[in-house]
């Protein structure tokens, strides 16, 4: 398929995301941390909360209502004000060793006693101020969660590691680590939540856009297998996934039917990001043209915004990756094949539960190839999964971000019918 908008369109939409998060300045500069340190929590210690405080309130539906209007989301389902909490709780790293993360919670003011709880992981970010409970203020990121709150729902948007609060860099796509800071996040939502008077039931429903489809996927499948006895999956519903990278993504990617400045961004990000984890190449000359390779890794440490991305990046995949840096994409083997396997296995099992999977026709960043494979996944295990496609939404000239907005709207509604 053919790319639907232009450069010059993301380019304004990185900008309008950094703008908003230029203005998320928390109520407290820092964040208390408690007497333990990270560095000797054991893994039992996951899901510990260390600290919360509340970021933000909209008292009423109708500031609620102006905010979501404001960031171009809907905001007819609103029936309650709300209030925005950070906290900051303990987890594990990818290889398992205790670390701390954040997250955003938002509970509406109003509804009942004990809440059900939905759970929504955001899309790719590489700057640590644009995770969710980096943003006071409604934007693109953080939307979402105002959406399912004000609707009655508790909502847990977890910032995953190295974003956030949270210490290091990220290791994007890695949908191991996003289902232990997801699920952890979870937990400590469940121990915060009683000191506001409220609690958190049994129920969980799952959801997440792009990068946090996958994550939302792969949370989903933990929760079903029981890894916490108090939660219980109740939905699942991800909206523009990279389900499968190898078969999917990449080729779509390399071979430029996605939007090309978004394709050199991702394909930096995964090798960046996967050499932290898997150790994939010696020397960024081997898979980056110069003059990159002796800069792109640093501007995936996280205190790089998207606009310095861009600038910092080529336009074009072939200006970015050596003929190396091609085939190891292309035909990946050895530790890369192995990750892949393990990225590409969100949708290869059966839910219990219902199951949507939300797409916008002509997506210029997650080729819909992507969403097929993950519908046939789940159906070769007997699970027919509803593919909704949401038309063809626009978010600043992207179709991609456009499916976050008109998702968040048209999953909480089918979240609300749900017994």
């Amino acid at each position: 398929m053919k790319p639907t908008h232009q450069a010059g369109g993301l380019r304004s939409a990185l900008r309008r995301l950094n703008a908003g998060a230029a203005l998320a300045v928390l109520a407290a500069a820092t964040v208390t941390t408690g007497a333990a340190s990270a560095d000797t929590a054991p893994p039992s210690d996951r899901g510990r909360l260390v600290s919360a405080h509340r970021t933000t309130t909209l008292a009423t539906k109708e500031d609620v209502a102006a905010a979501l209007a404001a960031a171009t989301y809907d905001a007819s389902t609103v029936r309650f004000g709300v209030d925005t909490y950070r906290l900051v709780y303990r987890t594990v790293d990818p290889g398992g060793r205790p670390t701390t993360a954040s997250g955003l919670l938002v509970l509406p003011r109003g509804g009942e006693h004990e809440l059900r709880t939905v759970s929504f992981t955001h899309g790719t970010t590489s700057y640590r101020a644009d995770a969710p409970s980096s943003m006071v203020k409604a934007g693109f990121v953080s939307s979402p969660a105002l959406t399912y709150a004000s609707a009655g729902f508790a909502a847990v948007a977890p910032d995953y590691l190295g974003l956030g609060a949270g210490p290091g860099p990220h290791p994007w796509m890695d949908v191991p680590s996003e289902t232990t800071a997801s699920l952890d996040m979870l937990r400590a939502a469940r121990a915060f939540v009683p000191s506001t008077g409220r609690a958190l039931g049994h129920d969980v429903l799952v959801t997440g856009f792009s990068q946090g489809a996958s994550a939302a996927m792969g949370l989903a499948r933990t929760l079903q297998a029981g890894d916490d006895r108090w939660f219980r999956l109740r939905a699942v519903a991800p909206v523009s996934g990279g389900y499968d990278f190898r078969h999917a993504e990449l080729p779509a990617l390399l071979g430029g039917s996605l939007e090309p400045k978004s394709s050199v961004l991702y394909s930096a990000y995964l090798l960046v990001a996967w050499n932290r984890l898997h150790h994939l190449y010696d020397s960024p000359g081997e898979v980056f043209q110069a003059p990159y390779d002796s800069t792109i890794e640093a501007l995936f440490d996280g205190s790089h915004t998207g606009p310095q991305l861009f600038a910092g990046t080529p336009d074009t995949i072939d200006a970015l990756l050596t003929p190396h840096g091609f085939e190891m994409l292309r035909h990946p083997t050895g530790r890369l094949a192995k990750a892949l396997r393990v990225a590409d296995s969100t949708c290869d099992w059966a839910p219990g539960v219902p199951v949507r999977l939300y797409m916008a026709g002509g997506d210029e960043q997650a080729a819909n190839a992507n969403t097929g494979r993950c519908e046939a996944m789940l159906r070769s295990h007997g699970v027919s999964a509803a593919v909704v496609d949401l038309g063809t939404p626009d978010f600043a000239g992207s179709r991609h971000l456009g499916s976050n907005v008109a998702g968040a709207a048209a999953i909480v509604r089918w979240f609300g019918r749900l017994p």
